[in-house]
């Protein structure tokens, strides 16, 4: 479900299903809750998706906790839970280690997950109606990386016109500006110095200063001179930019009339004002440095492709390089019918780039559609069988928040979860006889259907370090917030249990529950 925000104070709005941008824009004052956005937003930054499970585990985990450090007659002492949660932890991480498949030496198999993980990413946001599109397009995209996970060579262009499937991945780069009226439209075999260097001094300021002259004959004098002697170190500016052997001039700040004129003259491509994101990409992909002296030719490293031109995207032009140093540099041309649809896919697009490049790094996958959770669900729940003491009932209540996320998938997807979930245990404890890889084990939910399903046939296929990362985030921002109701465990006197519970609804009241997990 998608969400409505809006800024309070410009009044701008953004419709968006992403856990980490809807929790970035809600005001908290629960301390709680703010280490619930925390972890979301490092999830965003490590992985680039699963911002919304790992705040709905996070939050299971407190819950599960409340209940035993306060509720329910039980009053496990919260280094207990904090122990028994460990102890579950690692035996999830086991599981869904044991469970995990590497592919990466048949390439026509690892890009057949690249796509199916790509497809499972997407279903869940803004270009799911078109994610088998957007899949092949993200993972050609990831692929000419070569291994890399530097975002900064695939750049971004929003252009709102046209519907969502107009979108394109083009290779090369494409710079968002225009050329000027004069000088050559198109350059071959460019050499290009990228500079961020003040280009406007033909502008006299001769008035901000006192003069004392008999009469405006003077004045006028005065001003002619100072022109030409401004228009003289404009002039030699230009000839010793011109001197490094250039054809193509990138400025970060303006070009006025006089130098462009200058550099039209000799036969220079001059492109101006083109923003720091700009010149920073273009230094990166053309392999030149950004300078601001030209004082020492033979110390400035030059950019080079094989072609600069101007092209039209719907009624904007823009400039394409072509042929870049940085062969795995390339364009994602995003078009939709308006700037809020055109943001939500550009949000959808970079968590489908993210998980993607991490996975070429760690080539293991795991199956999604709740597959893993109950896999490790049911892991958890054997090895609190074998527990001793009050911690086998936190190793318990951690198996039961991992099923919650089969659960909320059901619930959100309008099935009856309480039947699908429960179908979907018995399939895996029945996998866990028969051993790994088989059918049992391959088990999740299949929400076109209603009905429990084979993972690996449907091609629902996750990242293994998307999952790992979800289980310890989580995992590790209860047991901080636990450790912080321990704090006041400890404050009071053992015959005052009965405000126990009352510290720890305090402490674990997490208002991010019910915003995340409706998504």
């Amino acid at each position: 479900m998608n969400k409505i925000l809006q800024s309070a104070s410009t009044g701008d709005i953004q419709i968006t299903n992403d856990g980490a941008t809807i929790l970035k824009s809600i005001q908290l004052d629960n301390p709680a809750a703010k280490v619930l956005v925390n972890i979301s937003k490092v999830q965003d930054d490590e992985v680039g998706d699963g911002t919304t499970s790992v705040c709905v585990l996070a939050s299971e985990l407190l819950r599960e906790a409340e209940k035993l450090v306060g509720g329910d007659g039980h009053h496990v002492h919260p280094q207990t839970v904090i122990e028994g949660f460990r102890l579950a932890s690692k035996e999830a991480l086991r599981a869904l280690e044991t469970a995990a498949v590497d592919n990466s030496d048949d390439k026509d198999a690892f890009r057949t997950d690249l796509v199916n993980i790509a497809r499972t990413t997407l279903s869940s946001k803004v270009l799911s109606q078109d994610k088998d599109y957007f899949a092949n397009l993200a993972v050609d995209a990831v692929l000419r990386l070569q291994g890399s996970t530097d975002l900064d060579h695939i750049q971004i262009i929003k252009k709102v016109g046209g519907k969502l499937t107009d979108s394109y991945l083009d290779e090369g780069f494409i710079l968002d500006k225009t050329l000027p009226a004069s000088g050559p439209r198109r350059m071959e075999k460019a050499k290009i110095l990228i500079a961020n260097t003040s280009m406007d001094t033909d502008k006299i300021k001769v008035f901000g200063a006192r003069v004392k002259v008999d009469g405006t004959g003077k004045l006028a004098e005065l001003e002619r001179a100072e022109k030409a002697r401004f228009l003289d170190k404009m002039k030699a500016k230009v000839a010793a930019i011109a001197a490094h052997g250039i054809n193509v001039f990138v400025n970060r700040q303006l070009v006025y009339n006089y130098p462009e004129s200058l550099f039209a003259e000799a036969g220079i491509m001059c492109i101006e004002h083109a923003d720091f994101e700009g010149v920073e990409r273009l230094s990166l992909v053309t392999g030149g440095e950004i300078v601001s002296t030209f004082d020492r030719p033979d110390l400035v490293k030059l950019g080079t492709c094989e072609l600069i031109e101007e092209i039209m995207i719907g009624e904007d032009k823009l400039i394409k390089f072509s042929g870049v140093s940085a062969g795995q540099a390339c364009t994602v041309v995003l078009r939709g019918s308006t700037t809020q649809m055109v943001d939500e896919a550009e949000r959808s697009l970079h968590d489908a780039l993210s998980v993607l490049s991490q996975t070429v790094q760690e080539t293991r996958t795991v199956l999604g559609g709740g597959c893993s959770e109950m896999l490790m669900a049911c892991a958890v729940e054997t090895l609190g069988k074998k527990v001793e003491g009050k911690k086998a009932l936190a190793v318990e209540a951690f198996a039961r928040a991992l099923r919650m996320i089969p659960t909320i998938l059901a619930d959100n997807a309008g099935w009856d979860s309480s039947d699908l979930v429960a179908r979907l245990r018995k399939r895996h404890f029945e996998g866990a006889e028969e051993g790994v890889g088989s059918a049992g084990a391959r088990a999740g939910l299949d929400m076109e259907l209603g009905d429990v399903g084979d993972m690996k046939e449907l091609g629902i296929t996750e990242s293994y370090k998307l999952k790992r990362q979800v289980v310890l985030s989580a995992s590790e921002a209860a047991e901080m917030i636990l450790r912080w109701i321990l704090d006041s465990y400890l404050e009071l006197p053992r015959k005052d249990d009965a405000r126990i519970g009352i510290i720890a609804q305090r402490h674990a009241y997490i208002p991010a529950v019910d915003v995340v997990s409706a998504d």
